[in-house]
């Protein structure tokens, strides 16, 4: 066996993790983005968007309006998406989607920004609100061309005027003259009111076991690929070295090679490579202990 048959197993664990994550669809998307989008100050985000070509950013601030409009328990909202999903191919699919939105702003200090709130919606993340039952029970609301009993919901998104906010977008000049955060050319509008841990919950649906096939699959593709780097270095590349000459040269009075053989290796490497594994080993079992700790339920 080389080097070449755990790289190649790093690669494929790799892959495999990437596509399990893929399989949230969007929200693996906007988890992302949570997760690397810079931060800037929302007085950076307005001088980015005045000189032009901005790029996509994340704010952190408190919401206001002066437009808000009353909710189902009298609270200020600015922003409520309802979406009318039915099940379709093993998800959900939106057969309706109802916004409605206010101008509200982002307020940090002294300073405020504008969002576009027209742009936002896959990107939203808060805690729904959702009720389930049959196509049949929908009445005029519910989708065309189904049987009665596919099942169906109505799921509620709002934000309000008295939450903070993590909002990523790209600051832009608006016909108005106004710097507002929007939606990118290729990234969407994310705005939560949840902190980053408590979001990720959400993007995932509660679900903990794909995140913890994924992370495992991720670990130990960087394990593989780093015990055939270790391979390569410790057992491949001293026996290339020793032969890119033809000459024979004579071996110093230290030289660990013994009489008659070819050349030999410093230290211990199947300790080394025991070493890799064992924290390949240890970094998978503490990724699983933390999810598990960390998922629905538990702080």
């Amino acid at each position: 066996m080389t080097p070449l048959v755990p790289f190649l197993a790093g690669l494929a664990a790799l892959a495999a993790g990437l596509l399990v994550l893929r399989s949230f669809g969007p929200r693996y998307r906007v988890g992302r983005l949570l997760a690397t989008t810079p931060r800037v100050t929302v007085a950076e985000a307005l001088e980015l968007g005045r000189r032009g070509r901005a790029p996509y950013v994340r704010v952190h601030g408190r919401i206001d309006s002066e437009a808000e409009f009353e909710g189902p328990a009298h609270e200020p909202l600015v922003l409520r998406l309802t979406r009318f999903q039915d099940a379709r191919n093993g998800g959900w699919r939106t057969y309706e989607l109802t916004r409605e939105v206010v101008p509200f702003v982002v307020n940090e200090g002294l300073s405020s920004i504008a969002i576009d709130g027209d742009a936002v919606d896959t990107g939203l993340v808060v805690l729904p609100r959702v009720a389930a039952g049959a196509a049949v029970d929908a009445g005029d609301r519910g989708p065309a061309g189904v049987a009665p009993g596919t099942p169906v919901r109505v799921v509620v998104e709002q934000v309000t005027s008295v939450e903070h906010a993590i909002v990523l977008g790209v600051p832009v000049v608006d016909e108005g003259g106004q710097v507002r955060l929007s939606a990118g050319p290729d990234r969407p509008l994310v705005l939560t009111t949840l902190e980053p841990t408590e979001a990720m919950r959400v993007l995932a649906a509660g679900e903990t076991r794909r995140p913890r096939i994924a992370a495992a699959l991720l670990i130990a593709g960087v394990a593989l690929i780093a015990v055939a780097a270790a391979w390569w270095v410790l057992l491949v590349l001293p026996g290339v070295a020793a032969a890119a000459s033809p000459e024979p040269t004579r071996a110093p009075a230290n030289d660990p090679r013994s009489s008659g053989q070819g050349p030999g290796l410093v230290g211990q490497p199947g300790l080394a490579l025991l070493a890799v594994l064992a924290i390949a080993a240890l970094s998978v079992a503490l990724t699983l202990a933390y999810v598990r700790l960390s998922g629905p339920g538990r702080r």
